[in-house]
């Protein structure tokens, strides 16, 4: 006998956007602590080791801009007449691209003194105008001093502190305290993987940097928001039922925001990586590059930690509460246990729950259920035939029609409606006359 073959299951992308998604994101949080772990201890060990790579905005130094459009000029050619100029260490970078393409050159000559400074600047604007066949006049130079670098940096750590500090008042206020706490912690995550990759790689630390770190420190603050918005009507209507766990609450609110978040980092990332790609590596505008990297590496972190630490660290300091400690003990030998529900069923749920409140007077309206009452697992099916059965309720049922009289039996009788059995006429009284014909009828 041939067995019917079994429908395939979609794969997970179509299930995310059917909402049949029951990932358990607060169950494995030792695994997402790990891999952000990992990521951290390894950048906190090369700050500590290898540092950054400031630019001179921040450091202090000379920079050197010329016109480079000849193709023998490259950065091996650069190197050595820097090299001659007396330079040992130079940063070598190209701007532009061909007719308008520019070499950039910086260096760090504030440790010599003044004369010596002053010479070698000299023979580094010679050099210059000499391999690109320019005059020195067509040299660009600007000196950074090194009080300008540490104003930079002090107003940069100024900006970061009263951004924690609004977003910790702000949290507080529109939820709650641990919100507050956990939405730091995430901010705090994404700033330690983007200074550590910052560090491992070597990629230089400018301005743009910093503008482009508190710009994704704020896409991550409203990513961790939307969250904790789901995280709080989920509490007041499932939560408040008392047959989910914070942790369970927390995990459907995940199931809720997944498709959104992911939706809203790619349309994010995408434009900056076009920035990144195309506008720094092909068309040669490599003062983007710096903007763009760190923009790329920041959204990706906070769509992480929106998800993968904000959330799972919530349900950590909410499970401590005396209120939740009771509910898992009570539902830690029950069978009617909710569980893991996917956003699907959750609907369904309370679209059964409305419609079992909601009676329209005609009939028997589905069983009431309590406020934020749901499903248990595997539900979606059974909620979906309840609000399916309930439009059926409204019919009118037929009523015998043998002798007139038959009474509805069963809990599904209903009046019988203007089209069913038709009634007796009403009997006449007799009159003051008395029965014949003078009698009045009342």
């Amino acid at each position: 006998m041939d067995r019917a073959p079994a429908e395939a299951r979609p794969n997970p992308f179509v299930r995310l956007y059917r909402g049949e998604t029951s990932f358990d994101f607060v169950g494995r949080r030792r695994l997402w602590y790990l891999i952000s772990g990992v990521v951290i201890v390894a950048g906190l060990v090369s700050m500590g080791t290898k540092g950054f790579n400031f630019g001179i905005d921040f450091k202090g130094g000379q920079s050197w801009e010329v016109p480079a459009s000849a193709s023998s000029i490259t950065t091996s050619s650069v190197t050595s007449a820097m090299q001659s100029a007396g330079v040992s260490d130079p940063i070598i970078e190209f701007l532009g691209a061909g007719s308008s393409r520019k070499v950039q050159v910086e260096a760090d000559l504030n440790k010599l003194s003044s004369n010596e400074k002053k010479t070698v600047v000299n023979n580094v604007s010679t050099a210059l105008a000499h391999m690109s066949n320019t005059s020195a006049t067509d040299v660009t130079f600007s000196d950074v001093g090194p009080t300008w670098g540490s104003q930079i940096t002090d107003k940069a750590i100024l900006a970061v502190l009263v951004f924690f500090l609004v977003v910790v008042a702000y949290i507080t206020l529109r939820f709650e305290w641990k919100m507050a706490i956990a939405a730091l912690i995430a901010v705090v995550h994404d700033l330690l993987v983007t200074a550590g990759i910052y560090s491992l790689t070597g990629f230089q630390v400018t301005p743009d940097t910093v503008v482009a770190v508190l710009t994704i420190l704020g896409y991550s603050l409203y990513d961790t928001v939307v969250v904790f918005d789901r995280v709080g009507e989920n509490t007041r209507g499932f939560g408040a039922s008392g047959r989910m766990t914070y942790e369970d609450v927390v995990n459907l609110s995940m199931n809720q925001t997944l498709a959104r978040s992911m939706n809203t980092s790619l349309v994010a990332i995408l434009p900056v990586l076009s920035v990144l790609v195309i506008g720094a590596q092909i068309l040669g505008a490599s003062t983007l590059q710096y903007f763009g990297l760190a923009l790329v590496i920041g959204l990706t972190s906070g769509a992480y930690s929106s998800i993968f630490i904000a959330s799972p660290v919530l349900a950590v300091m909410k499970e401590r509460e005396p209120r939740y400690q009771s509910i898992r003990q009570k539902l830690a030998n029950r069978a009617d246990r909710t569980g893991l529900l996917t956003p699907r069923a959750a609907a369904l749920s309370m679209a059964t729950a409305t419609a079992g409140r909601g009676g329209t007077g005609r009939g028997r309206a589905a069983p009431a259920r309590r406020q934020g009452e749901v499903l248990r697992p595997g539900g979606a099916a059974r909620a979906a035939s309840a609000v399916t059965d309930d439009s059926v309720l409204d019919e009118p049922d037929s009523v015998p029609a043998a002798n007139g009289a038959g009474r509805p039996s069963g809990a599904t009788a209903k009046r019988p409606s203007a089209s069913g059995a038709r009634r007796p006429p009403p009997r006449p009284r007799k009159g003051k006359g008395g029965k014949g014909k003078g009698g009045r009828r009342r």
